[in-house]
């Protein structure tokens, strides 16, 4: 099968389509023939090597593990043995390691869930990562509530625009800060209000915000904890790529140090790939409460192009992978 590899760390141009073995799906697995793939932050880091990814198992020299991606949907084409919550046939979608190739095997009970036929398999490939990290991030992290004001920095990315989508859900007002090219975009999502961050300093104004969902990690603690009420929560999810040695931990834990005796909560995490939530999020989506956003889509053989657009900061909304037709 074609699956995209890389056997050293670098920029985009390390990725290599390939012909490597198909897998074969083991007693407690599922074989899915993967018909699209989406693009996320975390592939940037695989490939770029940062010192901490390297020294927690990634491989020191080079990559122990050449695949790469997570965000898959597709079609199930064999299961194994003691397989019962899937037959081939089925459309499904999910989260599992190499996800940028034609194949890829899942175990069952792990995060895999029958994909609805009101979602496409683009839609569906967009959610995993992102997705559960603005659920995540919102709901068991800043324990999101009705009624209260919500602030997400970084609105425009993948998940932003999910993350926007999520809070108005859950009932609040949100106010969100992304770059001008991206105003009218996370208006539409259901934004209350939408600041431009090249023309107004979003914690220099008079609002006052109960949870703060921090995507873009562009801003200090000082600078966001003038916009937080006394009990808010600060909720990290992503920073600044340019330290090649821990990269995004660098702005982490400056804010978590910075924030040791505040009256806030300041908290990081990464997201847990489950079935319960992927299919919450289906779910959203379904009710017409969530859309996912697509901005460019590419095919396998494309990824490195795509890598690099990703790598420039500017996508909007998630970037997917095509790699098989329906």
């Amino acid at each position: 099968m074609q699956a995209i590899v890389y056997h050293k760390y670098g920029s985009p141009d390390v990725l290599e389509l390939a012909q490597i073995d198909k897998p074969v799906a083991a007693d407690d697995e599922v074989l899915v023939r993967v018909h699209a793939a989406s693009v996320n932050p975390l592939d940037w880091h695989s490939i770029s090597g940062l010192y901490i990814a390297r020294v927690m198992g990634g491989g020191l020299r080079k990559p122990k593990d050449p695949r790469l991606g997570v965000d898959f949907a597709g079609v199930v084409e064999a299961v194994g043995g003691s397989v019962t919550q899937f037959r081939p046939g089925d459309e499904v979608f999910g989260g599992r390691d190499g996800a940028f190739a034609e194949y890829v095997t899942v175990r069952e009970q792990r995060a895999i869930v029958q994909k609805s036929s009101k979602l496409t398999f683009e839609q569906a490939a967009t959610i995993p990562i992102a997705g559960l990290t603005a659920l995540q991030g919102l709901r068991d992290k800043g324990q999101i509530q009705p009624g209260q004001q919500v602030l997400i920095n970084g609105a425009s990315g993948g998940v932003g625009t999910f993350a926007v989508q999520i809070a108005k859900a859950f009932g609040t007002e949100v106010t969100a800060v992304c770059h001008t090219r991206h105003v009218d975009l996370v208006r539409s999502l259901g934004a209350d209000h939408v600041v431009d961050y090249t023309r107004e300093d979003f914690t220099r104004g008079a609002a006052r915000f109960d949870l703060l969902l921090d995507v873009a990690g562009s801003r200090s603690w000082s600078e966001c904890r003038r916009v937080l009420k006394p009990e808010a929560t600060f909720v990290i999810v992503g920073g600044p790529k340019d330290n090649h040695w821990i990269g995004p931990l660098e702005h982490i834990l400056r804010v978590r140090l910075a924030a040791l005796r505040a009256s806030q909560k300041v908290i990081f995490f990464v997201a847990n790939l489950n079935k319960a939530d992927l299919l919450l999020m289906q779910e959203l989506v379904e009710a017409g409460k969530v859309t996912p956003v697509i901005d460019r889509r590419y095919d396998l053989k494309e990824l490195p192009e795509a890598m690099r657009y990703l790598g420039e900061g500017h996508a909007h909304g998630k970037i997917v992978i095509e790699v098989q037709p329906a």
